[in-house]
């Protein structure tokens, strides 16, 4: 039998997880050989450390993979995340909503937006049916540090330092049989029909294979240089365009707790994320350089953390909101940022990338004559799930009541939201969020523009939002921890209404993690050895 062969351009956290996961879905972990898979990434291009926040699909990508979970945690700098804490987004008044992992359903019909709504308001949202909001407000872990004893478990993903994931993935997947090339690229040899036929190397190689994988980031060295498949800029809707980023130890800044989620704190112009790993916290400030010089933004992030933090080295990246047309075209696939590039506010840095692997996998072409049939579908899940990530993140902004900026004024504006997105806000004043609003997500209003395809195979369909990442659930924490409503439903059920309920369930299920799930700080420690880090003095002005 004829075994494909895989070769993946680049590193990176994109590549080794690429390479990682197709060893073992494929592979089935390293123990059979049905694909040949071979990663090469250059020795030259420096390597940048940078916190990573995740969602929970990460674990299925882990456990595919064959890791073990106490392994990777200590190898990677690793700690538990539980939910996003979104402060300032609505006004700029430090007030703050959870987007939580877990949530609790009434039986047989969840009546709970619908019951809020209709209530004062005065407790948020999603702690009236979930509880890890407040599990997280008390810096609780998301596991015990025996066997789980309460109930259905709690969802949770992973903070983690990037470039330790990269190497963690690289030896366990070469120990596994993925051949790793150190070389740098010097050129692409192509065949008559335009596939790619190898990629030629400063070492005098000529690597050969049957699908090639584009994990060279925003370069897209094969994909765009050399299979000419045009960016399609969505920069239109979400403005950001650069972020600012630093790293804070503990050894000097240590806030006396590991917080068990990430903060995204809106800014003057943009946004600062906070990941707290086991021994730093990653901070960066994503914002839009048409409002705010390099200087200013830097100024910022350093005032959000406060005095003491002058000499943390700061660096800059600048980024591209869009995605490739097709993210497989011949023999090429792209993966990670090569494909596209939507702002990690909701944690989907890696996300995409994961996604690119699960479904390569899925539709891998065993036989040559399957391919184009294989990037049809491919193609088509991926540019759903990318206008799903884009509407999900374009509503965070546009849902905003700040006028303190021109910036936020600007993501306000009709000409910045996207013509998805406002046919669900307009359809969703109708009725609240439901599962089967999204069984073909055609709503009156929405346009049906085909999707771009770069002009091969045009898929005539309009994207749809298939809630493959984010269900109706999803959008109501988002809807409702922004207000959605807040007037309308004043207006017709008047502003004396009962206070809101939360859940016996939900009580019950803090009353018992408050006894039984140990500070996140205390498993790191016990778990996985993190260092006992003294409180260090703070100086005047310090943000923990």
């Amino acid at each position: 039998m004829y075994t494909r062969r895989i070769l993946i351009v680049g590193g990176g956290s994109s590549g080794w997880m690429t390479a990682a996961y197709l060893n073992g879905a494929l592979n089935f972990q390293g123990n059979q050989k049905n694909v040949e898979i071979k990663l090469i990434e250059s020795p030259d291009i420096p390597r940048i450390s940078v916190g990573e926040a995740t969602i929970p699909s990460i674990r299925h990508i882990l456990s595919v993979i064959g890791v073990n979970e106490i392994d990777f945690m200590k190898a990677t700098d690793a700690s538990f995340k539980q939910s996003i804490k979104y402060v300032n987004w609505v006004n700029n008044n430090n007030t703050f909503y959870h987007h939580p992992f877990s949530r609790f359903r009434t039986q047989p019909i969840d009546r709970s937006g619908m019951n809020w709504l209709r209530s004062s308001r005065n407790i948020p949202f999603m702690e009236t049916c979930s509880a890890q909001p407040i599990i997280c407000e008390m810096g609780l872990s998301a596991q015990m540090l025996g066997q789980w004893e309460l109930g259905p478990p709690l969802s949770y993903a992973y903070h983690f330092n990037a470039q330790l994931f990269a190497d963690y993935l690289r030896d366990f997947s070469v120990a596994r049989g993925v051949e790793h090339i150190l070389a740098n690229v010097t050129d692409i040899d192509m065949d008559e029909s335009g596939d790619i036929k190898s990629v030629a190397t400063d070492t005098g190689n000529h690597l050969e294979a049957d699908l090639f994988i584009d994990c060279t980031g925003f370069k897209a060295k094969l994909i765009e240089e050399k299979m000419d498949v045009t960016f399609e800029d969505c920069s239109q809707w979400l403005l950001c365009d650069r972020a600012v980023t630093m790293h804070v130890p503990y050894d000097n800044f240590y806030p006396g707790m590991i917080r068990p989620y990430t903060t995204a704190t809106a800014l003057s112009n943009g946004w600062i994320w906070d990941i707290p790993m086991r021994s730093r916290r990653s901070v960066g400030y994503v914002h839009s350089s048409q409002f705010i010089s390099e200087q200013d933004a830097e100024a910022e992030m350093r005032a959000y953390q406060g005095a003491g933090c002058e000499d943390l080295p700061a660096r800059f990246v600048h980024f591209k909101v869009g995605r490739r047309q097709q993210n497989w075209k011949g023999n090429c696939i792209a993966i990670g940022l090569s494909g596209g590039f939507i702002e990690p506010l909701e944690s989907t840095g890696l996300y995409l990338a994961d996604l690119g692997a699960v479904m390569l996998a899925e539709h891998f072409p065993y036989r040559r004559e399957h391919m184009k049939e294989m990037a049809f579908r491919y193609n088509r899940i991926l540019s759903n799930r990318f206008y799903e990530i884009l509407d999900f993140i374009n509503m965070h902004y546009c849902m905003t009541r700040r006028t303190d900026t021109e910036f936020w004024r600007e993501v306000q504006k009709p000409e910045r939201i996207t013509e998805r997105l406002k046919a669900k806000l307009e359809y969703w004043k109708m009725k609240p969020p439901s599962a089967t609003d999204f069984e073909d997500q055609c709503f009156p209003g929405m346009q049906q523009v085909g999707i771009s395809t770069g002009g091969q195979c045009f898929d005539g369909r309009a994207a749809v939002d298939t809630a493959g990442l984010w269900n109706h659930e999803s959008y109501e924490c988002i809807l409702y921890g922004m207000g959605f409503l807040d007037k309308e439903f004043d207006e017709l059920f008047g502003t004396n209404r009962p206070p809101s309920q939360v859940h016996p369930h939900v009580l019950h299920r803090l009353q018992a993690a408050k006894q039984k799930i140990p500070p996140h700080a205390v498993w790191l420690k016990q778990k996985l050895g993190m260092e006992d880090y003294t409180i260090a003095q703070k100086p005047a002005g310090w943000v923990c």
